[in-house]
């Protein structure tokens, strides 16, 4: 898929690495749909990059519909946007998990759902979902954004299959721990075991490489933490105990306590 002269429409613009994707997305040529809940977070990026924007929550299924329906003619999706969700569940109002579920989950799955049909019958397009190492290996503390992410690749790897040979591609990008931008970075905590952190320009790069070559998934980690994360996946009560020896506990704390603070 060749960006250049597409319609790209990015949500999570306005927090974390969306801004890096967006500059990258106008730079190869994109014309930008951008979606947020804050207009005056959504105009100064707009003017920036020549962009449309349309104001909706993603929380909200009517305007998840709503904003599928006006950003109509999208060649390329990249649902980028996500709550935090970290903390114990035990804290968590049922109306905190419903909006987890809906901003993590539901609204990607179904923007996705709601602008393939388009794409399937022009016989091109991509959808880009923007998930996490989360989605391979659960830590503590995590409950509602891990289940969000297994969710989310879940989604991504099959909806691909269902999409084979119509020429619409589906990939998931996971990154690590990133540095300067993005819910890692905001907490200002170190990594478990001092594992290396990747740049925000690496993330990019695997945005754009999983839709130019149509990869199912591209993991953004340093290699140890990629092997970590495999070896995590298949034996879970084994990473548990490596975890608590690398002080994943600490760093988890740090990052609950600081969104606690900037809610």
């Amino acid at each position: 898929m060749h960006i250049a002269g597409t319609t790209v429409l990015l949500t999570g613009v306005t927090g974390g690495i969306g801004g890096a994707i967006a500059a990258e997305m106008a730079a190869r040529g994109a014309d930008l749909i951008l979606t947020g809940r804050r207009r005056e977070a959504l105009e100064p990026l707009a003017e920036r990059y020549g962009a449309r924007t349309i104001l909706a929550d993603l929380g909200d299924a009517d305007d998840v519909v709503r904003l599928a329906e006006e950003a109509a003619g999208t060649d390329i999706l990249i649902a980028n946007a996500a709550l935090p969700s970290s903390g114990d569940v035990l804290d968590y109002t049922p109306e905190q998990i419903d909006r987890a579920l809906a901003v993590n989950l539901r609204a990607p799955a179904m923007l996705a759902r709601l602008l393939a049909p388009a794409m399937v019958t022009a016989g091109r397009g991509h959808i880009c979902f923007v998930g996490s190492l989360s989605g391979m290996a659960a830590t503590k503390s995590s409950s509602m954004y891990t289940a969000t992410k297994f969710g989310l690749r879940g989604f991504s790897l099959a909806f691909r299959q269902d999409l084979h040979g119509t020429g619409v591609g589906v990939s998931i990008v996971q990154p690590g721990f990133v540095r300067e931008l993005g819910m890692f970075a905001n907490t200002g905590s170190a990594t478990p075991g001092g594992v290396r952190t990747v740049a925000p320009e690496q993330v990019v790069k695997g945005v754009t490489r999983a839709i130019e070559r149509d990869v199912a998934e591209v993991n953004v980690a340093p290699l140890e933490l990629k092997f970590l994360t495999k070896i995590a996946s298949q034996f879970p009560g084994f990473a548990e105990r490596v975890q608590r020896l690398a002080g994943a506990e600490q760093t988890v704390d740090t990052i609950v306590a600081s969104q606690k603070s900037s809610r």
